[in-house]
């Protein structure tokens, strides 16, 4: 990394510190949630909410696309919507007598996507972000069309128990960078966040990046440099997280699929978005390992007898961690 690209991070980590205060003006707690999604779009990442109703998951993507100058899109996915919702149709027109198709876009046109509650639609319409999600681009009646940069889609979902809701498809799930869990707010929290909300009035956000900016801090996060050692250590957490390749038997029946590459390469890129966040200028086995929850968390998939063990995702993944030692 060159001394040019050295002072850029310096000097946009003063930007990352902004965009977290102006957040705080609106979001109480949630302080590794907030730092996980901006580590998130920093690494050019889609990202998973998980949390119950009511505890701010729309709150935080409307407040972060308040603080950054991109378009906002909102769709509200329930059992009744259709793929051309989300896309867009060709409309049949008519002018002068002679008639046309022409395209009109769908919400999904935008730059900052909220899909909120995606659990709650259909197999087949969340399918129809496949395309979006990892190409950039969608494809109706045969012409692809691309869409803006940067662009990112930040959904909310239920816990699966609940009502009404539909499992995501394995081939969706992973395509998102992160799944970030939110839990309750405590006893403090709590407090303030009655004072704000039925007291106060909220303040004004600020917007403090641009697009382009925002595609200038990708590329600089991506030119973070990343030793053997460490990418050693996420190819060994990888395979760990493989059930043939386990050496604990106990964990290895509890889990029946593993992390894709797609795992490996989150945990490269968002270790560098969090050596980036933090003006350091290279990526260490605890940012690895910080990292591999919401990285990784919606990547492992239990089997029935891990359904039914006392331990989460969350705790597996910490012996997966635990079983796999540094090598310098």
């Amino acid at each position: 990394m060159d001394t040019e690209d050295r002072e850029k991070i310096k000097e946009y980590h003063n930007i990352i510190d902004v965009i977290k205060k102006e957040i705080k003006k609106v979001m109480v707690g949630l302080e590794n949630e907030i730092d996980n999604v901006l580590i998130g779009l920093l690494s050019n990442g889609h990202i998973l909410l998980e949390g119950l109703p009511g505890l701010g998951k729309t709150m935080l993507v409307r407040t972060l696309s308040e603080v950054m100058d991109l378009d906002y899109s909102r769709i509200q996915f329930t059992p009744d919507l259709m793929p051309a919702d989300i896309i867009g149709t060709n409309i049949l027109m008519e002018e002068k007598g002679k008639r046309y198709f022409e395209f009109q876009k769908g919400p999904l046109f935008g730059q900052i996507i909220l899909a909120d509650e995606i659990n709650r639609a259909t197999p087949k319409t969340q399918s129809a972000l496949l395309e979006a999600m990892q190409e950039r681009s969608v494809t109706v009646a045969g012409k692809t069309r691309k869409l803006q940069q940067p662009f990112f889609v930040l959904a909310t979902q239920n816990p699966l128990e609940m009502e009404g809701t539909y499992p995501l498809p394995e081939a969706q799930i992973d395509r998102f960078f992160f799944k970030i869990n939110i839990g309750y707010p405590d006893y403090d929290e709590l407090k303030e966040i009655l004072v704000r909300t039925t007291v106060e009035e909220l303040p004004e956000i600020e917007t403090v990046v641009t697009a382009d900016e925002v595609i200038e801090l990708q590329s600089l996060v991506k030119n973070m440099p990343v030793s053997s050692e460490v990418i050693d250590y996420v190819i060994r957490l990888i395979l760990a997280s493989q059930p043939d390749k386990r050496e604990s038997e106990e964990t290895e029946r509890l889990i029946n699929y593993g992390s894709s590459p797609r795992g490996a390469q989150a945990l490269i890129l968002a270790s560098k978005a969090r050596a980036f966040s933090q003006a350091r200028f290279n990526v260490s086995f605890e940012d690895v390992r910080k990292i591999a929850y919401p990285a990784l968390r919606h990547r492992i998939l239990l089997s029935f007898e891990g359904e039914a063990s006392d331990k989460d995702i969350d705790e597996i993944i910490s012996d997966i961690i635990q079983e796999t030692p540094e090598l310098t």
